[in-house]
C-alpha cells in the first residue's frame, strides 16, 4: 500500500480546542502512516490532552528566528533565487489587503521556508494543512520550494471571516476537504465551480461513537442537568446561554448548567453571572481533559450548543462537542446555522433554534422536561446518525484514500514525463 510519509501543518500543538486534528493525527499514526506535525506556533499550557502528550516525539518545533532560520533562507536564496524571490513576494502582495494577515505573513515566511528544508530531509512526501488561513499559506510555500504536494482542510472561520489569498492556496491544493455540506456550497459561492468541484466533505468524527458512555435520561423530580462545551469565545454565544437560564429560573425549572471551557470572555460571563445571579446555578468549570468531558457528557441531561454568528462572519464550522453530545445520546439543542442543521434536524435528532434567541432554547428546555420520551427518542436518533455519518475511523480513512490517491498520481504523472522525455 502507497503511504506517503506526511507531515501536519497546524496553527498551534498542542491546544485543548482542536481536538479533532489531534483525534485525525492520532487514528492516521494508529492505522500505520508516517506522519510528523509541523506547528507554526508551538505552545505550552497547563492542560494537555494525553494523545497530545504522547505526539511530542512526533512534533517539529521551528523557531521563528535563529541562526538555522536565517541560515537556510540565505542558502534557499542563494540556490533558488528566482523561485525564492517570486515565492515570497506573492505571498506579500496577495495578503496587503488585510493588515493583520500580512503582519503574520511576514513574521512566519522565515520559519516556512526553514520549515520546507526539514521536509525534505525528514522525507516528507505530502503535505496536509488544517485551516486554509496561514497553515495552507505554509503549505503553498513548501510546494513552491520544494514541490511537496499538499492539500488542505477547511473548518470555519477561515472560509467565512478573512479569504485573503484563498482561491490561490485551494488552486494549487491536490483537493481541498470541508467538514460540511454548507461549507461546500459556500467555497462554490465565493471562488465559483472549480472549486466546488475540487472540494470533498470529510466529517469530523469521533472515535468508536457506538462504544461511547451513554447519557442516563432526565427522570421527573430529577434537577436538569444542562450542559455546553467550547471555548469562551464571543462566537459560542454563552451570553445567549446565560440569559436562558435567567428563564428557566424564572420558570421555576430545577437545573444546573455547567459550561466546559476556556477562552477571553471568561471576566465578561462571570460579570454576567454575578449580576443576573446565577451562581448557583451555572458553573464555569475551565479546561477539560477528553476524558473528563467524555464523564461530564455521561452525567448531562441535555446538551446546548447556543453559537452565533458575528458582524465579521466568524461563526461555527461543526463543534465537535455537539457529535459528542449525540454521541452520548443526549438531547440536544442548538443554533440553526452553518453545517449544524445536517447534523442535528428539528424534529428528528434535536432541537434548532434562531441564533441570539434564549426564550427559543428556554423552550426547547421546557419541551425536552414536559417530554421525556420524545426527548429520548430524539437523542437515539441522533446516536444512530452519529455512529453512521460522523464515525473517526471511517472518515479518517476517506482522507488517507484521497491522500494515498493524490500522492499516487503524481508520482504516475512524474514518471510518464520523466518516460516522455527519455523517449
Amino acid at each position: 500500500m502507497n503511504r506517503p510519509r506526511i507531515a501536519y501543518v497546524m496553527s498551534r500543538f498542542p491546544t485543548l480546542t482542536e481536538t479533532f486534528i489531534l483525534r485525525e493525527i492520532v487514528c492516521l499514526i494508529q492505522s500505520g502512516w508516517t506522519l510528523t506535525v509541523y506547528p507554526l506556533i508551538f505552545q505550552r499550557q497547563d492542560i494537555v490532552h494525553p494523545a497530545a502528550g504522547s505526539l511530542l516525539s512526533n512534533v517539529r518545533r521551528v523557531p521563528f528566528l535563529s541562526v538555522r532560520v536565517a541560515t537556510e533562507n540565505f542558502r534557499t536564496a542563494v540556490l533558488q533565487p528566482g523561485r525564492y524571490a517570486t515565492t515570497l513576494l506573492t505571498a506579500l502582495c496577495e495578503n496587503l489587503r488585510s493588515p493583520r494577515f500580512l503582519v503574520r505573513t511576514i513574521a512566519l515566511l522565515p520559519k516556512i521556508v526553514y520549515a520546507a528544508r526539514l521536509m525534505e530531509k525528514d522525507r516528507i512526501q505530502y503535505v496536509h494543512a488544517h485551516f486554509a488561513t496561514h497553515p495552507a499559506l505554509a503549505a503553498w510555500v513548501i510546494r513552491r520550494l520544494t514541490g511537496i504536494p499538499y492539500s488542505v482542510t477547511i473548518h470555519g472561520h477561515d472560509l467565512h471571516v478573512n479569504r485573503t489569498m484563498l482561491a490561490r492556496k485551494l488552486r494549487d491544493a491536490e483537493f481541498v476537504v470541508t467538514i460540511s455540506d454548507y461549507n461546500r456550497r459556500y467555497i462554490r459561492e465565493v471562488l465559483g465551480e472549480w472549486a466546488f468541484e475540487k472540494t470533498r466533505v470529510i466529517r469530523c468524527g469521533v472515535s468508536r461513537p457506538t462504544e461511547r458512555k451513554v447519557a442516563c435520561p432526565w427522570r421527573r423530580g430529577q434537577r436538569l442537568e444542562i450542559l455546553s462545551i467550547g471555548s469562551l469565545q464571543p462566537h459560542k454565544g454563552f451570553p445567549i446561554l446565560l440569559a436562558a437560564c435567567t428563564r428557566l429560573r424564572a420558570d421555576g425549572v430545577a437545573f444546573r448548567c455547567r459550561i466546559v471551557g476556556e477562552g477571553t470572555h471568561r471576566r465578561l460571563l462571570e460579570r454576567q453571572i454575578e449580576v443576573l445571579q446565577l451562581g448557583d446555578a451555572v458553573l464555569l468549570l475551565g479546561p477539560r481533559t477528553q476524558d473528563e468531558v467524555e464523564d461530564l457528557l455521561a452525567s448531562a441531561h441535555c446538551y446546548v450548543q447556543q453559537s452565533i454568528w458575528l458582524p465579521n462572519g466568524k461563526g461555527e464550522g461543526l463543534p465537535v462537542a455537539l457529535i459528542e453530545a449525540l454521541a452520548a445520546e443526549l438531547p440536544v439543542i442548538a443554533s440553526a446555522i452553518a453545517g449544524i442543521p445536517e447534523l442535528v434536524r428539528h424534529g428528528e435528532t434535536g432541537w434548532l433554534v434562531p441564533p441570539n434567541d434564549p426564550a427559543a432554547i428556554a423552550d426547547c428546555v421546557h419541551e425536552i422536561v414536559g417530554d421525556p420520551d420524545e426527548a429520548l427518542r430524539r437523542a437515539a436518533l441522533g446516536r444512530e446518525l452519529v455512529c453512521r455519518d460522523y464515525d473517526l475511523e471511517q472518515n479518517v480513512a476517506q482522507l488517507a484514500r484521497a491522500i494515498r490517491d493524490a500522492h499516487g498520481g503524481r508520482q504516475r504523472a512524474s514518471r510518464f514525463s520523466l518516460n516522455a522525455k527519455v523517449a
